[in-house]
């Protein structure tokens, strides 16, 4: 079998088992308690902290540990509805406004693209279809994969309340200018009658561990981090800037106040400590994964362009825009089989037609926003390499999928 699915998710890496075993065995205790056991376990989550803050270049007290990156894009999602909700009297909507909101003269309005995980876009269409926000997606232009800069600042108006751009698609692996967005955005001065300011978010789920990922560099005010998606456990993390100060955080769920009374539940002790070593060796071996990554992406595009001469399509490759260094979106352009069935029967071949939530049920709505043709979209698969990955898998990949579409 060779796995080439890396961006669904990755295996633990040893080291982080090895962390994660040990926490289970010896810092077990609950971490609200005030005995030793219960100091040992907040020690062990102190740490985890620092290490995950180290990685995308934050202060320790901008990190809270979540169950995952769905609720981490919920959670934002939601504070910001709530932060307009708080301020509306100074955008000039009555609470009695908001109580009817489908009348509400002045909504909240997100930004965000047309291009998103499920996490944010669902959400988003709720909100819409409830009438609780107005909600802008941008057009992610066809030729790059990438959302325009312009686009986005043309579509803010008064009640702008939040934009949300994902850092690095998860099917194309396309970068969005998340930073030259926040810049702009920055500089704006809004003006009396209009939301004093405009939050910002980007989904990093897919981003790191592939390149650098930085909070100060990009301007966020939130960033969604998910472990699983860099060798680490199944749980997640947020990036507030001076959460509840600088960027508004309410909290989505409620009980014992843990994490600050930003998130209650008692913390998984084990799993925290283990996303904490994921990011360690991310903070120590990003250079080395990222060649790695690219080298052997590489060595998988030009097989498959020999292989399949004049019949496979790479989606989101273009030499206007940046794109993760271990992603490779193709479709084969010579067969009558769906991505889905193509996988079906190269059966060594551990691959995916796109985000594994969706499994083929239906061609990528995000190959299908690029404007690539239908029965395109249809025909292909997300390959996706990771820190192990070799050339020999490689060959052994291809060598199926061409056995696969010569019979």
């Amino acid at each position: 079998m060779v796995y080439l699915d890396y961006n669904a998710t990755t295996p633990l890496d040893p080291e982080v088992v090895e962390v994660i075993t040990e926490t289970l065995t010896t810092a077990w205790g609950n971490p609200s308690s005030s005995h030793e056991a219960g100091v040992k376990a907040k020690h062990v989550i102190a740490t985890a902290r620092q290490q995950v803050a180290r990685m995308v270049g934050a202060k320790p007290s901008d990190i809270i540990f979540t169950s995952g990156g769905t609720e981490g894009n919920n959670w934002i999602l939601q504070t910001a509805l709530q932060h307009f909700c708080r301020g509306s009297s100074k955008i000039g909507l009555s609470m009695g406004d908001w109580n009817d909101a489908k009348s509400a003269r002045n909504r909240p309005h997100f930004i965000t693209s047309n291009i998103e995980h499920d996490s944010i876009k669902l959400v988003l269409e709720h909100f819409l279809s409830t009438g609780l926000a107005d909600v802008t997606f941008i057009q992610a232009r066809p030729l790059t994969g990438c959302v325009h800069v312009q686009d986005v600042i043309d579509a803010i108006g008064p009640s702008t309340i939040m934009v949300t751009v994902m850092l690095a698609n998860n099917e194309t692996g396309v970068i969005q200018p998340v930073s030259e967005i926040c810049q702009r955005i920055k500089s704006l001065k809004r003006k009396k009658g209009e939301t004093e300011r405009i939050l910002l978010h980007t989904d990093a789920a897919q981003a790191i561990g592939k390149i650098p990922v930085d909070v100060q560099e990009l301007g966020v005010d939130y960033l969604t981090i998910v472990g699983h998606k860099f060798y680490g456990p199944r749980i997640g993390a947020v990036f507030a800037h001076n959460p509840g100060e600088d960027a508004p955080l309410y909290p989505l769920l409620f009980g014992g106040g843990q994490e600050r009374n930003f998130r209650s539940g008692t913390e998984n002790t084990p799993m925290i400590a283990g996303l904490g070593k994921a990011a360690e060796l991310v903070s120590s071996n990003l250079d080395k994964y990222q060649t790695h990554m690219a080298t052997v992406r590489d060595y998988l595009e030009e097989s498959l362009q020999q292989t399949f001469p004049d019949s496979v399509s790479l989606n989101g490759k273009s030499p206007d825009s940046q794109r993760l260094p271990n992603t490779c979106n193709v479709s084969f352009l010579g067969t009558s089989l769906k991505g889905h069935e193509i996988l079906s029967r190269a059966v060594s071949v551990q691959a995916s037609v796109g985000a594994a939530c969706h499994a083929g049920d239906r061609p990528s709505h995000i190959l299908l926003s690029l404007g690539i043709p239908e029965t395109v979209a249809w025909r292909a698969l997300r390959i996706s390499v990771g820190r192990e990955t070799t050339k020999e898998d490689i060959d052994l990949a291809v060598q199926e999928l061409k056995s696969v579409l010569d019979s």
